[in-house]
């Protein structure tokens, strides 16, 4: 049976990097965006969506199936999205309709970039809306959903001064701040890194696995991700 993968968000920070890593692992990748991720290799399918919200009528003609594996990596902020309801718009719907249309055609695994200090009770707009996007792709039940929570992602930041200014300044103290600690700064490329081989490690075991899967649902912290990704010297 071929692998497949298909990806929403493949041109944000993380996502960039993911597409490259999954186009070594998947025999088709199928990104759907706006515009084409900067990498593109023969085994990829580009399907473009020029407003999110007619994302079911692009879906209908992608051939996901149980042998697609599916990520997001797609996320806002307020100031980019414009108002509270936008982003809400942004991060909550888009990602669970792309994740119930996902479901709808038999997918088993899904992969999901959240943020650290999600929470449903928090007062800030941002942790509770990923809360909230975790918790209803939680509740379409798929065998395995892997969400990721990293600290601020290392990388260019375009159009999020805030997160860029304090990337500069972790710069200045990060030979002093260990990475077993859990708001250590993360690059984009090992959240990539972490996103990928979660997926390989699923599939790997999937190859012994005589009983039928049972749904569970796995939260990747940063600190475990630095674990994951941290290069032995």
């Amino acid at each position: 049976m071929q692998r497949k993968a298909i990806v929403i968000g493949a041109t944000g920070l993380v996502g960039q990097y993911l597409v490259k890593q999954l186009s070594e692992l998947y025999d088709t990748l199928i990104v759907i965006a706006r515009r084409p991720p900067r990498y593109i290799n023969a085994s990829m399918r580009f399907y473009q969506v020029n407003d999110f919200d007619n994302l079911a009528e692009v879906f209908a003609s992608v051939g996901a199936d149980r042998s697609t594996d599916a990520f997001s990596c797609l996320g806002t902020t307020k100031k980019q999205a414009g108002s509270d309801e936008a982003f809400h718009k942004v991060d909550h719907d888009y990602n669970v309709t792309f994740a119930t249309l996902c479901r709808e055609k038999g997918v088993e695994n899904f992969f999901l970039l959240s943020a650290m200090n999600a929470d449903i009770d928090s007062r800030f707009l941002y942790n509770r809306v990923k809360a909230e996007t975790e918790q209803s792709i939680m509740a379409l039940n798929f065998a395995h959903l892997v969400i990721f929570r990293p600290s601020l992602l290392l990388g260019k930041h375009k159009g999020r001064p805030l997160e860029s200014l304090g990337q500069k300044a972790f710069k200045l103290v990060s030979p002093l701040v260990p990475e077993s600690l859990p708001l250590h700064p993360i690059s984009a490329k090992r959240v990539a890194s972490a996103m990928a081989m979660s997926a390989h490690d699923i599939y790997e075991r999937s190859k012994y696995r005589r009983e039928p899967a049972i749904t569970t649902t796995d939260i990747i912290e940063n600190k475990q991700m630095l674990a994951m990704t941290k290069v032995k010297k």
